[in-house]
């Protein structure tokens, strides 16, 4: 019986991973209760180990030639950013395309809330280990026990895969080809296996399945449960978040579709394809059936704008969030209500309920934090030698988890060129990204380690 290729690189990778963890394990004390600090600190060095071991299978089956590009490759997978060191996906190993497509599933719900899922003896340490890991300006609970809201969350996570694949296998994309595109749809990933991603689909149906579960796994997954209960789908208007989101995409489908006609034969060619983006875009899953290099700068400028925003709070996607920057439009206007009204007291309120002034300054905080990083972090890939729309939208697309930027980097190109050292910082940024800056900055806090 022929064997895989890259089968052995699996089995070692599986027997150094599991020795490592065994050493760990004896060496690392079980007693203790883990608090605020030991949380942060349990996510942050839990992804890093795990991307480090994750790119093993690339170093030990020689697809990646350096250190540097491994670590890459594995990052962008489990932070599912999206982004690619290779230039030609579909000369590699079957097992080397299921691990990457793999990693994007694994970490796009998140390792760590998997493991509170599966360890309930957590007790109240997976309150805080789920609230240093979960994305987005509000940690919500379903259930009383956090365990059961991560069950919850990873059995909507998993029908939505299922559904997904079984309608593309249905739509006639071969099965193999279904499951890894599902992997990264419902994780807002990214990663295909084919060089020209998923427009190598040309049938508009497949398209547009994957456009609508790219924008479904965009919201707040706590509203699919939320609908369930209520037997309705009213959860997800009534919700004001989702309701902005639902208005960006619309819009900027519309924007672009009006610039870019003169691109395309037929009006559904048009729409497809503007929503198709505009939607891969904002979820920060960085799929594409278009090399958007080519288009208006308009239709450039609309996504690049897009890549600040991503989806909702609680959703698989990264970068900045809806709930953020709806709270910040919201504090503008209020501001200005304020300078008119100096003496009348206003209060910020999302959906009906108070807005804290603790969670607005936090909100404030992180944006601050968020462009002061992405600023200084594409002065320094420019010094590396990329030219500013390569330096910068690469910064914009790793550290927002989008994964294509624009001119070197664009859905056409690939990471290849960049220097190993930019390598390295863009990495570190998807991570930073991936556990949205707090979780990752309180490592380097003193008062941690008192």
């Amino acid at each position: 019986m022929d064997q895989s290729p890259d089968l052995m690189a699996f089995i070692y990778s599986i027997v150094i991973t599991l020795i490592s963890g065994l050493v760990i394990t004896l060496a690392v004390p079980q007693k203790g209760e883990i608090r605020y600090r030991e949380g942060f600190a349990i996510v942050t060095v839990g992804w890093l180990l795990v991307s480090l071991y994750g790119c093993l299978p690339y170093l030990l089956s020689g697809v990646c030639s350096s250190f540097a590009d491994a670590f890459f490759e594995t990052v962008s997978g489990f932070s599912t950013t999206g982004a690619s060191i290779f230039t030609d996906v579909e000369i590699l190993p079957r097992g080397i395309l299921f691990w990457r497509s793999l990693t994007h599933w694994l970490g796009g719900m998140g390792i760590i809330v998997f493991l509170v899922a599966l360890l309930s003896q957590l007790g109240v340490g997976a309150n805080r280990i789920f609230r240093a890991e979960v994305p987005g300006p509000v940690t919500f609970k379903i259930m009383p026990r956090i365990s059961e809201t991560a069950k919850i969350l990873w059995f909507t996570y998993l029908v939505m895969t299922i559904s997904e694949t079984v309608l593309l296998w249905f739509l006639g994309m071969p099965l193999f080809d279904s499951l890894c595109h599902a992997f990264g749809t419902v994780a807002t990933g990214g990663f295909s296996i084919k060089n020209t991603s998923i427009g190598y689909y040309e049938q508009g149906s497949i398209q547009w399945v994957i456009t609508i579960f790219t924008f479904l796994s965009g919201a707040n997954f706590a509203l699919y449960y939320q609908a369930l209960r209520g037997r309705s789908l009213k959860a997800f208007w009534r919700n004001e978040e989702f309701r902005f989101y639902s208005v960006i995409v619309l819009v900027a489908t519309a924007l672009i579709a009006f610039n870019t006609s003169s691109l395309f034969n037929s009006m559904e060619e048009l729409i497809r394809t503007s929503a198709f983006q505009v939607v891969s875009i904002i979820t920060t899953t960085g799929y594409s059936t278009s090399d958007f290099n080519l288009w208006p700068y308009m239709s450039q400028a609309l996504l690049v704008m897009l890549m600040f925003v991503g989806g909702c709070s609680g959703s698989t996607s990264g970068s900045i969030k809806v709930g953020r920057i709806l709270i910040l439009l919201k504090q503008g206007v209020l501001e200005i209500r304020k300078m008119i009204h100096p003496r009348a007291v206003f209060s910020l309120k999302i959906g009906g309920k108070n807005i804290s002034n603790d969670l607005v300054s936090n909100v404030m905080q992180f944006f601050f934090l968020y462009i002061a990083i992405f600023a200084v972090s594409g002065i320094a890939m420019t010094a590396m030698g990329l030219d500013l729309k390569a330096a910068f939208t690469s910064v914009a697309a790793t550290f927002g988890n989008v994964g294509p930027g624009l001119g070197l980097v664009g859905p056409a190109s690939n990471y290849s060129m960049v220097p190993g050292q930019g390598k390295l910082l863009l990495s570190f940024l998807m991570l930073l990204g991936r556990l949205e800056i707090y979780t990752v900055f309180v490592m380097f806090s003193p008062s941690l380690w008192e």
